[in-house]
C-alpha cells in the first residue's frame, strides 16, 4: 500500500484507566474517559491486518475534537489539528509513535489550556474519510500551571478539588460548631447532573454557542453556578426556605450533595435549601467540573439591602424593634473558588467569593460574585462582580437608632465591629477549622480596616470607638445551656459616671432563626434600678424549657437583649447576644472492621435531654463509598424523657481506602443532630 492510503483501524483504545489516573480523575469511576484540559492523554489505534503501517516520522494524521451542540472553530468549540513530533502545552496538539509491529499506533493528545470545559467528540480524518476515536469529558485543571484554575500546592489541590467530605461550620462566632457534609463530587452520575445544570442554565437556552465557548472561563462559569444552583430565576437546583417547610424536605436533615442533584435532575427544583445547603451544593459541582472550592461561614453577617454599607436597625421608646430591611444573620455560608483575574489584573488572583443564595439581584438575577478576595478586603468596591454586597456581609458598620415621640431619629448605640467575624472554612487535610478573617478584611479597628472602610464609605471621619464614661451594659451566659434544661442569664449594668443613675432595666428573650428572624418570647424580666456611682447591678432571666422549647425552631438559637433607659436624658444603651443551645451527644461505634463488600453495624446512641418523650425518632446515615450513595434510615418511634434511642444499622462497604460516615438523629422536637465518624474500608 502506498504511504497516501488511510490507516485502516480495527479499534481504538482509549486507555481508561491509565490516562484518568494520570489526571486525578479515577474516582469518577472507569466507565468513561475523563481528563483535565493542558494535560496529554494518550490512545491506542489497533489497526487491522491489511492496513499499512504507520511509518516512522509520518505526520499527516489529523483530528478534529468537538463540543457542543453547534461546534465551530470560531468560538473555540471545534477545533482541527495535524500530528506533529511532540504535543504542545498551549494548544490542542498530537503526536503518534508506532510499536515495533507497526500493528499498534499510540497517540499523544494534549488539549488547549484555554479549551471549553465539557463533553468532546473525537474524529480521526484521513483523505476525505472519517473515523469516531470516541468521547471524552474535559474538566478545568488545577495541576496545569498554564490553567486559569492552577493552584499550586498538591495539599490544597487535594483538599480543594478532591476531598469528597468536610465541615460547614454553623451556630454563632462564640459557640461555632462544625457539621459533616458529603460533597461526593465523584459519585456515579453527579458529572453529568453538573455538566446538565451549565446546559439548563437560562444563557445556554438563549445562546449555546456563546456559552459553551465562555466555559473555557472559570469566572463565567462560577457565576452561572451562583444564579444556577438557587431556583429563583431558572429551574435552578434548589428551592429556599426559611419558614414553612412543609412539601418538601427540611434543610436540616440534608446529609450531602448527592441526593439533591440526583433529585433536582429527575424531577426539578429541590425543596428546601438553606445557605449552607446552596454553599455546599455550589462546593460539590465547582470540584466536579474542577475548579478549586471551599466553603465559608462569616459569622454576625450584613444583609445590606441600600446598598449603603450600613446595617441600620430602628428601635421606639419602648426597646422594641421597628421593622427594616437591612439585618444581621447569625451565620451565613458561601464559596470561595480559585482563580486568576485577567479581567481585573493579576493583584486580584487568587480566591473569589461568590453566594448562590438569593439575597439580592445582580445584574437582574439572583447571583452574587465571583468577587476579588483581595477586592473585598482592601474596599476596592468599584470592582465586580458585586463586591460591594460582600463588602458589608463582611464589614458593614451598625448603626442603632430610637424613633422619639417627637418622630425624630436619634442614634444610641453603633459598632464598627459587630460584622464579619471568625470566618471560618475547614482547615487543609484535617478536620480542624481555619480561621480566614485576616484574608478577607484588615484586623476589626485597626488603622487599615477604618481607612478602608472610609475608602469603601467615602466619609471622613473615623466612628466612635473604645469605652467611655457613662453606663455600660453587658450579657452574661450560663457555662452549661443543652437544650431541654433550665438556666439563667444575667445582664449587668455598670456605672462609670460621676453621679448615680436611675434606668428602666429591660431583659427579655426571644427565639431566633439563624438567618435572623424573630419568633415568640419565651422570657422576660424587667426592674427600675438606681445605679450609684462607681457599681453595677444585675438583672436576671431565667430561661425554661416549658417556656422556650415551644418557641424555638430547629437552630436551637435564643436571642436574649438588654436594654436600660434613662428617660431624663434620653440615654439609651443596649446589649444583645445569642444563645446557641447544645444538644446532646450522638455516640458512633463501628461493630468490627470495616470490609469491602462485607456488611458491617453502626451501633448510634442519643440521650433524651428534654423532659418530654421525642416522637417519631430516626437515625439516618450515610458515606462516600459506604452506603451506596442514599441515606440508610433506621425508625426508632418514641423515646422518653431523659432515656436514650438507640439504633443498630447494618451497611456494605463498596469502596476500600478512607470515607467519612456521617450520622443524623431526627425527631418531632430534636431536629437533625449530626455527628460523623472516620472509617478506613479494608480490601
Amino acid at each position: 500500500m502506498s504511504q497516501e492510503a488511510a490507516l485502516d483501524i480495527e479499534r481504538c483504545n482509549l486507555n481508561i484507566k491509565s490516562n484518568n489516573s494520570s489526571h486525578h480523575t479515577e474516582p469518577f469511576g472507569g466507565e468513561r474517559l475523563i481528563v483535565r484540559r493542558g494535560q496529554p492523554f494518550s490512545i491506542l489505534l489497533h489497526l487491522s491486518p491489511s492496513s499499512r503501517e504507520l511509518k516512522v516520522g509520518e505526520k499527516n494524521l489529523t483530528f478534529v475534537v468537538e463540543t457542543g451542540p453547534l461546534p465551530r472553530k470560531e468560538s473555540d468549540t471545534k477545533v482541527t489539528f495535524i500530528s506533529q513530533e511532540s504535543t504542545a502545552d498551549t494548544e490542542w496538539s498530537a503526536s503518534a509513535t508506532r510499536d515495533t509491529s507497526g500493528r499498534t499506533v499510540t497517540v499523544s493528545i494534549s488539549s488547549s489550556p484555554k479549551a471549553p470545559i465539557g463533553v468532546y467528540t473525537l474524529t480521526l480524518e484521513q483523505l476525505g474519510q472519517k473515523t469516531s476515536l470516541g468521547q471524552f469529558t474535559l474538566l478545568f485543571n488545577a495541576w496545569c500551571p498554564q490553567d486559569a484554575v492552577y493552584m499550586p500546592s498538591e495539599e490544597k489541590r487535594k483538599e480543594y478539588v478532591l476531598a469528597q467530605h468536610g465541615l460547614v461550620y454553623r451556630g454563632t462566632h462564640k459557640r461555632i460548631k462544625g457539621k459533616p457534609w458529603n460533597f461526593g463530587q465523584f459519585e456515579p452520575g453527579i458529572l453529568d447532573i453538573c455538566l446538565k445544570i451549565l446546559d439548563d442554565n437560562p444563557k445556554f437556552v438563549s445562546d449555546a454557542d456563546k456559552d459553551i465557548s465562555a466555559r473555557r472561563n472559570p469566572i463565567y462559569v462560577t457565576r452561572v453556578l451562583s444564579a444556577m444552583i438557587n431556583s429563583n430565576d431558572d429551574l435552578g437546583v434548589l428551592v429556599g426556605e426559611w419558614e414553612d417547610f412543609s412539601g418538601g424536605t427540611h434543610p436540616g436533615l440534608w446529609m450531602g450533595s448527592g441526593e439533591i442533584l440526583r433529585q433536582w435532575a429527575e424531577s426539578g427544583p429541590v425543596r428546601y435549601g438553606q445557605c449552607w445547603i446552596f454553599a455546599a451544593v455550589a462546593c460539590t459541582v465547582s470540584r466536579a467540573l474542577g475548579i478549586p472550592c471551599r466553603v465559608v461561614t462569616n459569622f454576625g453577617s450584613a444583609h445590606d439591602t441600600d446598598a449603603n454599607l450600613v446595617i441600620e436597625r430602628f428601635y421606639d421608646e419602648n426597646g422594641d424593634r421597628i421593622s427594616g430591611y437591612d439585618s444581621i444573620w447569625n451565620f451565613h455560608v458561601w464559596v470561595d473558588s480559585w482563580m486568576t483575574r485577567p479581567d481585573l489584573g493579576s493583584r486580584f488572583d487568587g480566591w473569589q467569593t461568590s453566594d448562590p443564595t438569593p439575597q439580592e439581584t445582580s445584574d437582574g438575577i439572583f447571583c452574587c460574585g465571583p468577587a476579588s478576595l483581595h477586592a473585598i478586603k482592601e474596599g476596592e468596591v468599584a470592582l465586580k462582580y458585586d463586591t460591594p454586597f460582600i463588602f458589608a456581609e463582611v464589614n458593614a458598620d451598625v448603626e442603632d437608632l430610637v424613633r422619639l415621640s417627637t418622630g425624630q431619629f436619634v442614634k444610641f448605640s453603633g459598632s464598627t465591629k459587630a460584622v464579619g467575624h471568625f470566618i471560618s472554612t475547614k482547615a487543609v487535610g484535617s478536620n480542624e477549622r481555619h480561621d480566614i478573617t485576616h484574608q478577607y478584611k484588615h484586623p476589626e479597628d485597626s488603622k487599615e480596616e477604618r481607612q478602608v472602610y472610609e475608602k469603601a464609605q467615602h466619609r471622613n471621619k473615623l466612628l466612635k470607638k473604645g469605652e467611655e464614661p457613662g453606663l455600660h451594659l453587658k450579657i452574661k451566659l450560663a457555662k452549661d445551656m443543652i437544650v431541654g434544661s433550665n438556666f439563667e442569664v444575667y445582664a449587668v449594668l455598670t456605672n462609670n459616671c460621676m453621679d448615680a443613675r436611675t434606668c428602666n432595666f429591660l431583659f427579655f428573650a426571644r427565639a431566633i432563626s439563624y438567618e435572623g428572624k424573630l419568633g415568640d418570647s419565651c422570657g422576660f424580666s424587667s426592674d427600675n434600678l438606681e445605679v450609684p456611682a462607681g457599681e453595677e447591678r444585675r438583672l436576671s432571666l431565667k430561661l425554661e424549657y416549658k417556656s422556650y422549647g415551644t418557641a424555638i425552631t430547629s437552630d436551637l438559637l435564643i436571642q436574649v437583649s438588654a436594654i436600660t433607659v434613662d428617660k431624663q436624658t434620653i440615654d439609651f444603651h443596649k446589649a444583645e447576644k445569642i444563645i446557641v443551645l447544645d444538644e446532646p451527644e450522638l455516640g458512633i461505634k463501628l461493630v468490627g472492621e470495616a470490609r469491602l463488600n462485607q456488611p458491617v453495624t453502626a451501633e448510634l446512641t442519643l440521650l433524651n435531654s428534654l423532659p418530654e418523650p421525642l416522637l417519631d425518632c430516626s437515625f439516618a446515615i450515610d458515606g462516600v463509598g459506604l452506603t451506596d450513595g442514599k441515606p440508610i434510615i433506621a425508625k426508632v418511634g418514641t423515646v422518653g424523657a431523659k432515656q436514650e434511642a438507640k439504633a443498630s444499622i447494618d451497611f456494605k462497604p463498596t469502596v476500600a481506602g478512607s470515607s467519612v460516615l456521617l450520622v443524623n438523629f431526627d425527631s418531632n422536637k430534636l431536629k437533625n443532630v449530626k455527628s460523623f465518624i472516620d472509617v478506613v474500608v479494608k480490601e
